[in-house]
């Protein structure tokens, strides 16, 4: 096992990190089950100066607080009242910075994570998409907070190394209401992949 350390989410570029995430590997393990796969989208946020962050301009609210500890504890949290969307917090304490998983390519648990999606095949709605990405691998708030060098949900470094020209970056989804900053290029998937999300830049 080759667990990613602590040192790699508190670096200060959540860009840099956003990027160097593809081609990780993100698992979970609950109740003696393990799921998986290869990262091959994820979005960058920063704290200080990005309209789009929850926590622009230093906002501090009950669900923020986790993104000013040190990097590497997850922050996931609730969208539409459905979707558990999993983000890496990163950077220093008292910064709050993360990088959103986006999707992944399943490789671990698949029966475990088709169950879990009411999926009887393998298909892109597995996993292709932030919130299909936490439902398959029974990720939910109740995991907020969670290290990321314990033994529930960690992310693996297996050697897999995604060139640069097979690396797209784009803006990121949902996030209009940030004007300037939705058009930041911060979005990252891997050219190709047929498991990155719906929200798929054009190439």
């Amino acid at each position: 096992m080759s667990k990613l350390p602590l040192s790699f989410y508190t670096r200060p570029d959540s860009v840099t990190i956003a990027r160097e995430l593809l081609g990780k590997h993100f698992y979970s393990s609950f109740d003696g089950v393990l799921t998986g796969g290869i990262i091959v989208e994820t979005e960058a946020y920063s704290g200080e100066n990005d309209a789009a962050c929850h926590a622009h301009l230093g906002r501090r609210t009950k669900r923020t607080q986790i993104m000013y500890e040190p990097g590497g504890v997850s922050y996931v949290y609730l969208i539409y009242g459905i979707y558990s969307l999993f983000n890496i917090v990163t950077n220093a304490e008292g910064t709050a910075d993360a990088v959103l998983i986006r999707a992944i390519e399943p490789l671990e648990g698949l029966p475990e994570m088709q169950q879990r999606r009411g999926l009887s095949n393998i298909e892109t709605r597995l996993t292709a998409g932030p919130g299909l990405v936490t439902q398959a691998m029974g990720i939910s708030t109740l995991h907020n907070g969670t290290s990321l060098v314990g033994n529930e949900i960690w992310v693996e470094d297996k050697g897999v190394l995604i060139q640069d020209e097979d690396i797209i970056a784009g803006p990121r989804v949902g996030v209009a209401y940030a004007g300037a900053d939705a058009l930041l290029p911060w979005r990252f998937s891997v050219r190709g992949s047929k498991w990155v999300s719906k929200a798929k830049p054009k190439y």
